[in-house]
């Protein structure tokens, strides 16, 4: 059986080490999550096709006093404020709605974070229609889950991560590399 952790079961497993969130703000507990801050720094893409096989050229800047556009289309990459993970519960992450509410989707294809990952999460961010966002701002929630069986702890390429981390598709790709693309 799945149990979601309460606000206030999260507050308590921070308080003994079993849930990492650094900085941790008591104001940001509801009542099954904890909301998260969007960070200072954004990035993108600089090709309009991507692909898996390859490192995509991409770019990184800090979000200004005014903020930063979002346009549709677009993915951009952010990353929370906080540091946070577990080895212990199993994070998943979304939008507070209402962010939604606003167009923006937020981690829409990968909110399962690995048990024992523990970083500034990259955000994928798109937005529907054009959208002014701003560091330091609410934007998500996490909500922390209660494991069954045998845990085995996160030790992929994206350990520690500090920042937007473009995808790293193509470490992976370089090994399962099908022979059609083999010899191109």
């Amino acid at each position: 059986m799945l149990v979601i952790l309460t606000g206030p079961e999260i507050q308590r497993q921070v308080g003994a080490g079993r849930i990492i969130i650094d900085p941790f703000r008591p104001e940001q507990v509801r009542p099954n999550s904890y909301d998260f801050a969007l960070g200072t720094r954004i990035a993108g893409y600089d090709d309009e096709v991507l692909d898996v096989s390859v490192k995509n050229r991409s770019w990184q800047q800090e979000i200004g006093p005014d903020g930063f556009v979002l346009w549709p289309g677009r993915i951009y990459l952010g990353h929370t404020v906080e540091v946070m993970g577990s080895d212990y519960y199993v994070p998943i992450i979304r939008a507070r709605s209402s962010i939604a509410r606003l167009g923006l989707f937020i981690h829409v294809t990968a909110d399962l974070i690995d048990i024992g990952s523990i970083n500034q999460w990259t955000l994928q961010l798109f937005a529907v229609q054009p959208l002014r966002i701003y560091a330091n701002m609410v934007v998500g929630q996490v909500t922390f889950w209660q494991t069954q069986g045998r845990i085995e702890l996160y030790e992929g390429k994206y350990q520690g991560s500090r920042g937007p981390t473009p995808s790293l598709s193509y470490h992976d790709f370089a090994t399962t590399k099908p022979a059609s693309v083999a010899k191109s």
